[in-house]
């Protein structure tokens, strides 16, 4: 090997151990164990909502029901004796007054069976007072006096039947009505339990309906209710009677109204809607927009309070239209949030921003 190839060799043999010198001694960069720290986070600001301040005013709910307007009262009259119809006093659609005579029966005899029954009076009557004469001076036995007065009691009680026979002969109206209806014409022969007439009292009617369970506690007898017919008439009526124990099949409770008929309209057994008017009570009126649900399925609102924080609160529904809904429940003032509310929780401070404000 020539001299100039050893030199070659021995200059990179001393390059390769100068090399491993070097990175055996040189500084060797390490990862760290800890991650960097974070940036420092930005305090996060309150959301903000739009809000709506209202106010509590006095707010009169009414129930409405769909009911039926009856007669005050209405009666089938009919016959109390068996007979034929001789004459009519009534036609269908007259106005009777209490005790006037509807018709007249035939009498069959039965005149003549009063007749007899008086004189059978007479004749025991005086029987009976020649035998306490004799019986004052001991010649008549009690027996025989205790037997006439028997006689006289039973011909007596046998004359009044007779004579309320012949009153049955003609039946009257048992109270002021109209002729509703006739089931009888001259002729007619009847018996005991036939249908003659049938008479209404509509000067006064009487509206039927049924009230859910939850709303029963605010009827009560005496509230004001006004009532409406299909023809858009109007009537004015007062709760009579709210029943103690719901139907076990509608689980609701009748209602029955008084509602005065001067005019005798003709709305008896149509149907009405009956507007009963509520107790007054503190109440805001929103748009149903602003209703949300719990976790229950109640309706409520979210407003905020007087720490800005978020409140959610369950109202009762008294009155809901498309333009709103009359609720109660909630403080007397209060901010309703009216924009942003979904993006909040209850407890969550907020800027609130007041809506007139917007607008501006």
């Amino acid at each position: 090997m020539t001299k100039a190839k050893l030199g070659s060799l021995g200059l990179s043999l001393l390059v390769i151990i100068l090399l491993v010198i070097w990175m055996a001694t040189g500084e060797l960069k390490v990862a760290s164990d800890d991650a960097p720290a974070d940036p420092e986070q930005e305090q996060r600001q309150p959301t903000r909502v739009e809000v709506e301040t209202l106010e509590a005013t006095n707010y009169q709910p009414v129930l409405k029901l769909q009911g039926q307007l009856q007669p005050w009262q209405s009666v089938m009259v009919g016959a109390r004796v068996a007979g034929t119809v001789e004459q009519l006093h009534v036609q269908l659609g007259d106005q009777v007054k209490a005790g006037e005579p509807l018709l007249t029966l035939s009498t069959d005899g039965r005149d003549a069976v009063v007749e007899r029954w008086r004189a059978n009076i007479r004749k025991l009557e005086a029987d009976l007072a020649g035998a306490r004469r004799l019986r004052s001076n001991n010649l008549a036995s009690e027996t025989e006096v205790l037997r006439l007065q028997s006689e006289l009691a039973a011909a007596k009680a046998e004359l009044t039947a007779a004579e309320l026979a012949l009153q049955h002969l003609k039946p009257s109206a048992p109270f002021d009505a109209v002729v509703n209806r006739r089931e009888v014409d001259p002729g007619t022969l009847v018996q005991v339990g036939t249908p003659l007439f049938e008479l209404v009292q509509i000067d006064r009617l009487k509206a039927t309906g049924q009230i859910p369970q939850q709303s029963v506690s605010a009827v009560e007898p005496g509230q004001a209710v006004e009532i409406k017919l299909l023809d858009g008439t109007a009537m004015a009526g007062v709760v009579s009677f709210v029943a103690s124990a719901a139907s076990p099949e509608t689980r609701s409770f009748a209602v029955e109204i008084l509602v005065e008929n001067p005019d005798l309209l003709r709305a008896a057994g149509g149907t009405a809607t009956l507007n009963i008017r509520l107790p007054e009570q503190k109440a805001q009126f929103i748009s149903p927009a602003y209703l949300t649900l719990d976790d229950d399925g109640r309706p409520g609102v979210k407003y905020v309070n007087g720490q800005d924080r978020v409140m959610f609160q369950t109202v009762r529904l008294l009155n809901v239209a498309t333009d709103g809904a009359w609720v109660s429940g909630l403080p007397d003032q209060i901010r309703l949030i009216t924009r942003g509310g979904g993006f909040v929780a209850e407890g969550e401070p907020v800027q609130p921003v007041d809506r007139s404000d917007q607008r501006g």
